[in-house]
């Protein structure tokens, strides 16, 4: 699906534009009144902008420059009134793909060079497909998507996952930072080894010294048997901690220790026990803000950082919003002994506009209350229930 947004401030003008390249096959067009709306819905990650050249906000060269520097790789084409040669020199110079003279020509020209820079960006994206190709997208299964974002992960993680540096991934509630780990660790010489789970969050205060690093039997009141932690449990393969912003600064101090010396020590024993164990940690919240306020040390910040992956929210991933929710549907209709549904094109503009603040789980969580109330076998967008709205 190629994107293509139109941008001018007279709305019947517009609406021409916007009908007449609709007749093309595989675009999505949206047309904007100004240039503030463009701005705002460059996350959308548009591949062709037609551009008003005289606009009350802003001339369109000024937009157009704008938008180049969002992102350099979006087609841009000028359609003005202006014939001066000076005009259209400065605006090839300023990197417009095209210049199209309002005339009685106008929209056959525009359709007809929109139609020419289709090509050229199906033709790109065919090239970005084989070079990304050198992922091998069967070892990645669970992650799902086409996005530079998503692409870009995965080349963090075939460049990390042979190591055994450890590895903070970050990013928002719902956007996979788990499956990002289990990719990591199952793609590892330690694959055939333990993958361990823990969330810092979930667990009670009290317990999560003895949950982590285990107790001898005795070592406090209700301490009837000898128990191995978590970190024991992974040792030789990997241990996930999630959620690793919530921790208790004294637990912080004690975490330290143990990735320093790489060996810990049960409660109510002195006996240390060796660890070989890869550790990967995860957070949606800001670990260098925290520091700075003082909730989470320093010096723990910097050694789980030894390698980055930050995971974007699911607004910023283009098309992989209609991919995931494709595989949702299909996933939840085959679990559920329904019939095949399909998503209307008013219910993907909807989804395409929504800024999903749950990211991927909310994802599936609408695109499954939509499947129930879906009649026809067709998902519109009154199905669509947003947190939001």
């Amino acid at each position: 699906m190629i994107r293509i947004f139109i941008v001018d401030d007279d709305q019947f003008l517009g609406n021409l534009i916007k009908k007449a390249i609709e007749k093309l096959e595989n675009v999505d067009v949206t047309h904007f009144l100004s240039p503030v709306e463009c701005l705002n819905n460059l996350h959308l990650n548009p591949d062709i902008v037609s551009i008003d050249y005289l606009m009350p906000e802003m001339n369109g060269l000024e937009l157009m420059e704008k938008i180049k520097n969002y992102n350099d790789n979006i087609q841009c084409v000028i359609v003005s009134g202006q014939e001066k040669l000076d005009v259209v020199v400065e605006t090839y110079k300023k990197g417009a793909e095209d210049y199209i003279i309002k005339n009685e020509n106008a929209i056959v020209n525009l359709e007809n060079s929109v139609r020419n820079l289709c090509k050229n960006v199906n033709l790109k994206k065919e090239n970005e497909t084989l070079k990304d190709q050198i992922i091998d997208r069967n070892r990645y299964t669970n992650i799902l998507g086409n996005s530079s974002a998503v692409l870009k992960t995965l080349k963090l993680i075939q460049k990390v996952e042979k190591s055994n540096i450890m590895v903070l991934v970050t990013g928002q509630s719902g956007t996979g930072k788990e499956l990002v780990s289990r990719a990591i660790h199952y793609n590892s010489p330690r694959a055939r080894k333990p993958f361990v789970t823990v969330n810092m969050g979930a667990i009670p205060e009290d317990l999560i010294e003895s949950e982590l690093f285990g107790h001898e039997k005795g070592a406090f009141t209700d301490a009837r048997d000898r128990r191995i932690g978590k970190f024991e449990e992974a040792n030789e393969g990997t241990i996930f901690l999630d959620e690793i912003g919530e921790m208790d600064p004294i637990l912080q101090t004690k975490l330290l220790r143990v990735l320093q010396e790489k060996e810990v020590t049960r409660i109510g024993s002195n006996k240390p026990i060796k660890l070989d164990v890869r550790v990967i940690a995860a957070t949606n919240k800001n670990l260098a803000v925290e520091v700075k306020e003082g909730r989470f040390r320093e010096d723990l910040f910097y050694r789980l950082q030894g390698f980055l992956i930050h995971l974007p929210p699911l607004f910023e991933r283009g098309d992989d919003v209609i991919m995931l929710s494709k595989s949702f549907l299909s996933d939840f209709c085959k679990e559920n002994r329904i019939q095949p549904v399909t998503i209307s094109k008013d219910a993907v503009k909807a989804m395409m506009d929504y800024k999903w603040p749950g990211n991927v789980r909310e994802l599936k969580a609408v695109i499954e209350r939509a499947a129930i109330l879906a009649e026809n076998g067709t998902i519109t967008a009154e199905d669509l229930v947003f947190v939001n709205d």
